[in-house]
């Protein structure tokens, strides 16, 4: 990974309390996995940034040596890499995400979460 882009990623996730790393954008995601992660934090009301990876190659290979996770989406809450799509998704529908934004002060519906888990029941 080159410096320029180690740097980046570590300006963006220390900068923000939440940042996606995406194929696409929050608004336009390019990949079914990237959308889910998107559209659950979306639903919730999650302030975050979004990185689209496809506009640039060394973020996205950069972003898989920094965290050392091979896929995409990749959600760092506060600095700390939280996971991809299955560790999200999972950690929503078990309240495991709604505590660790509890945890880290970070905004967000608690009803909207409430929802996705029971139409998820």
């Amino acid at each position: 990974m080159s410096e320029d882009a180690k740097t980046r990623i570590k300006d963006t996730v220390t900068a923000n309390d939440v940042v996606l790393f995406m194929k696409g954008s929050k608004d336009m995601p390019q990949c079914g996995f990237s959308s889910r992660v998107a559209g659950v934090l979306n639903y919730m009301g999650v302030p975050y940034q979004d990185v689209n990876v496809l506009a640039d190659e060394d973020i996205r290979q950069g972003i898989k040596d920094y965290s050392d996770w091979p896929t995409i989406p990749q959600l760092y809450v506060k600095g700390e890499f939280i996971g991809g799509c299955d560790i999200v998704t999972e950690m929503t529908l078990s309240g495991e995400l709604d505590q660790l934004f509890d945890e880290k002060g970070v905004t967000y519906s608690k009803d909207a979460a409430d929802k996705i888990r029971e139409a998820n029941a």
